[in-house]
C-alpha cells in the first residue's frame, strides 16, 4: 500500500449537505479511500436537484424536478465527470426547444437554434445523479441529520459534529460544509438555533461566506391531463412578468414516466422578486398549506393569462427555495473556500457560478485540497 493510500484509509472526513456539491465530494475522496461520512438535513439526496414524489387522489404517481431544471457544461473537468455519469446511464441529453415568451406581446421570440448548448438531465430524475454518488463504496450517507454544532478540537486537531437536537456525531478529520447557511443569521432565521459554526475561529473567512446574496424563489408543479398544445417548445422564459421566469415540460425530459398516459407535466419558477415580497409577508420559516396554496393559486393565474389556452391541472402544488439561489459567487479562481490549518473546505455553487456546473467544479476543488494534503497527486 503507497503512503498516500495508507494515509487516505487513516483519514476520515465529514461532508455537510447531499446536493451536487457534497455528493462529487464524497465520491472523489470515497474513491481514493478516504473515509467518508456525509450528512443531509432532508429525506434523500438531491439537495436543489430534487425530484418531488407526489400521488394524486387516486393513487397516481407524480414526480417533478422541482429545482434545477437541468444543466450545461463548457468546463472541462466538468465535461469529463460528466461523460462518466452519462456513460453509467445516469444523465442524458435533453434534446429540448426553448424559447422566450413576452407577456405583452403574448408571442413567443427568440427560438433556440438546434445546435445551441447540450442540456443534460439526471435519469429517471435530477437526483439520480446525488443518489448514485452517495451510495458508492467508502461514503456513510446518513439522512435527516442536520448538523447543530462543528466544534474545533485544537489538540486532537480535529472537528466534533453534534446533530441539531444535540447528539453526537463524531469527530472528523475534515469537514467539507457545502450548507451556505452554516455560518449565517439565516440558520437562525429558519432553526432559531445559533449557526453551527463559530465564524470568530475563521475570521479570514467570514468576510467571504457569512452574508451571500441569494434569490428566492417558488417553484409551481402542475399536472395536466392533455399536452398543451399552444405552447410549441419545451420550456420558455417570461418577458415583462412580475410573477414568472421560467416554464419547463418536465415530461418531456429522456426516461421520464407520463402517469396517467397522455398526461403532461410543468413545473414553473416564479421571479425573485415575487418570492421576496410573499417572503417579506409570511417570515423566514417553512411556509404554510395555506400560503403555499395561494402562491400556486397566484402563478397558475399568470400561466393562464399567457392567452396559451392553459386548462385548469389535475394537479397543483407551490414549493418554496428560500435561499437556495445564490446571487454572487465568492471565492474566485480557488472554486472554494480552504483553511489548511483549521481541516476545513467550504464548497458550493455560491463559490463558482450559481449552476449545477459550479456545483460539481466546487466539490472536486474541495475533494483535491483534501487529498493535495493527503499527498496525492493533484489532479482527480
Amino acid at each position: 500500500m503507497s503512503a498516500a493510500a495508507a494515509s487516505a484509509t487513516a483519514t476520515n472526513v465529514a461532508v455537510v449537505g447531499g446536493g451536487i456539491t457534497g455528493a462529487v465530494c464524497a465520491s472523489l475522496l470515497a474513491a481514493r479511500g478516504v473515509a467518508v461520512t456525509l450528512f443531509e438535513s432532508g429525506r434523500g439526496a438531491g439537495g436543489r436537484m430534487a425530484q418531488r414524489r407526489e400521488v394524486m387522489e387516486d393513487g397516481a404517481e407524480l414526480r417533478f424536478d422541482h429545482g434545477a431544471p437541468y444543466f450545461t457544461v463548457s468546463n472541462d473537468e466538468v465535461a469529463r465527470v460528466v461523460s462518466g455519469w452519462e456513460a453509467r446511464g445516469l444523465v442524458a441529453e435533453w434534446k429540448a426547444m426553448f424559447a422566450c415568451f413576452d407577456r405583452e406581446t403574448g408571442k413567443f421570440t427568440d427560438f433556440e437554434k438546434e445546435e445551441t448548448t447540450k442540456k443534460y438531465v439526471g435519469v429517471p430524475g435530477m437526483n439520480s445523479i446525488c443518489k448514485s454518488l452517495c451510495l458508492e463504496d467508502g461514503v456513510v450517507a446518513k439522512f435527516g441529520v442536520t448538523i447543530g454544532r462543528m466544534d474545533w478540537v485544537q489538540d486532537k486537531s480535529s472537528w466534533s459534529l453534534a446533530s441539531l437536537d444535540g447528539g453526537d456525531l463524531g469527530h472528523f478529520d475534515y469537514v467539507v460544509a457545502t450548507d451556505k447557511n452554516i455560518a449565517s443569521p439565516r440558520f437562525s432565521g429558519l432553526t432559531g438555533r445559533p449557526p453551527p459554526l463559530d465564524w470568530s475561529l475563521l475570521p479570514q473567512l467570514s468576510v467571504m461566506i457569512q452574508d451571500i446574496p441569494i434569490r428566492p424563489c417558488f417553484a409551481l408543479m402542475l399536472a395536466f391531463s392533455e399536452p398543451l398544445t399552444k405552447v410549441p417548445v419545451q420550456g420558455f422564459s417570461f418577458n415583462n412578468s412580475d410573477y414568472l421566469s421560467w416554464a419547463f415540460c418536465d415530461s418531456s425530459k429522456p426516461g421520464r414516466a407520463r402517469v396517467p398516459l397522455n398526461s403532461q407535466s410543468w413545473v414553473l419558477h416564479s421571479t425573485a422578486e415575487y418570492a421576496s415580497k410573499v417572503i417579506n409577508n409570511i417570515g423566514p420559516r417553512k411556509p404554510s398549506a395555506d400560503a403555499l396554496a395561494k402562491v400556486a393559486e397566484e402563478l397558475l393565474k399568470e400561466f393562464q393569462a399567457t392567452g396559451l389556452n392553459i386548462p385548469q391541472p389535475i394537479f397543483m402544488k407551490a414549493h418554496r427555495w428560500g435561499s437556495a439561489f445564490p446571487a454572487t459567487a465568492t471565492s474566485g479562481d480557488d472554486k472554494c473556500v480552504w483553511d489548511k490549518s483549521m481541516k476545513l473546505a467550504i464548497c458550493g455553487d455560491f463559490c463558482t457560478s450559481p449552476s449545477v456546473e459550479g456545483a460539481v467544479l466546487s466539490g472536486m476543488r474541495g475533494a483535491s485540497k483534501i487529498l493535495g494534503c493527503l499527498n496525492f497527486p493533484s489532479g482527480l
